[in-house]
């Protein structure tokens, strides 16, 4: 039975910026508090499997979960017993699932534009997904994820549905509602959080922070 979740900053050790359950390494926070939130969602959820986000279109099969974390921004798994989890501060955490397959995704603007949800369900359906459903959990909103005319023409060049504004009338870029609506298109329903992680203070933003955290969308097969 698949099961998902999205957690947010409560219930870790982190201090600080990090406060409290920060699951990232590489936002400076430290080792050895991170390996207790990592161990503290591994108890609940399961050995998760991590991956190398870089704003690409990589998508790796995972088998087992190991301390290696592959340079990805897709993690998807045939594997009962395996967990994946996909880091995010205002990119989009996406979990796809069948009854035989299950994906993490982390879509941002770049993600979107090189079409990494699309490139997942394509290896998702290679490894025998039939209908796949979907959940996108906490991201920036429309009106807070302000964006430079060159950057808005061209995502909304090819993705119309990310058009918005900001709460001062600027250009946005509403990435969730583009990302729903590409998945509509592809014959896959999603469900989608309203809660903003700028206008959220129990989420991790590195828009509004600067420096924090990665709260984590989380997939078991």
């Amino acid at each position: 039975m698949v099961a998902t979740f999205f957690t947010d900053r409560s219930g870790g050790v982190s201090q600080g910026p990090y406060a409290s359950l920060n699951l990232a390494r590489h936002v400076g926070d430290l080792k050895e508090d991170v390996t207790s939130n990592r161990a503290l969602a591994s108890k609940e959820f399961g050995n998760l499997a991590f991956m190398n986000q870089v704003h690409g279109d990589q998508v790796v099969v995972v088998d087992s979960v190991s301390a290696y974390e592959p340079t990805a921004d897709a993690l998807v798994s045939a594997q009962p017993g395996v967990s994946l989890a996909v880091l995010v501060a205002d990119c989009i955490p996406l979990l796809l699932w069948s009854d035989e397959v299950i994906a993490a995704v982390h879509v941002g603007r770049r993600g979107l534009c090189s079409d990494i949800a699309l490139r997942t369900l394509e290896v998702m359906r290679a490894l025998g997904a039939q209908e796949i459903r979907g959940a996108m959990g906490p991201s920036i909103c429309g009106k807070c994820y302000e964006v430079g005319e060159d950057v808005y023409q061209q995502v909304v060049a090819d993705y119309p549905a990310a058009a918005s504004l900001t709460s001062r009338s600027s250009k946005g870029l509403d990435l969730a509602k583009a990302l729903k609506t590409q998945l509509f298109d592809l014959g896959v329903s999603t469900t989608s959080s309203s809660r903003c992680t700028a206008e959220d203070a129990s989420l991790f933003s590195y828009r509004r922070d600067g420096v924090t955290g990665r709260q984590a969308g989380i997939i078991s097969l």
